[in-house]
């Protein structure tokens, strides 16, 4: 029960994990409809995963941050 609040810090992951499969799906769609511009549609995508996947790694952090620092009565 006293990790209880570092698995749902972690759950933060879900959210970046969805973005991330929706971008991925959107970009090869346009990458499909648009060839000439894939460079750019490359890009895009890799600045906006590497923003997603920011949030998922603060969301661990915060996670590990709750278990290691929780200061429980213990």
């Amino acid at each position: 029960m006293e990790n209880l609040g570092a698995g749902l810090a972690a759950l933060g992951v879900i959210g970046p994990g969805i973005g991330i499969g929706i971008l991925t799906g959107m970009s090869t769609s346009a990458i499909g409809r648009n060839p000439d511009a894939a460079a750019q549609i490359r890009a895009t995508f890799i600045i906006g995963a590497a923003f997603a996947e920011g949030l998922g790694v603060l969301a661990v952090v915060v996670g590990i941050l709750a278990i290691f620092l929780g200061g429980g009565q213990g």
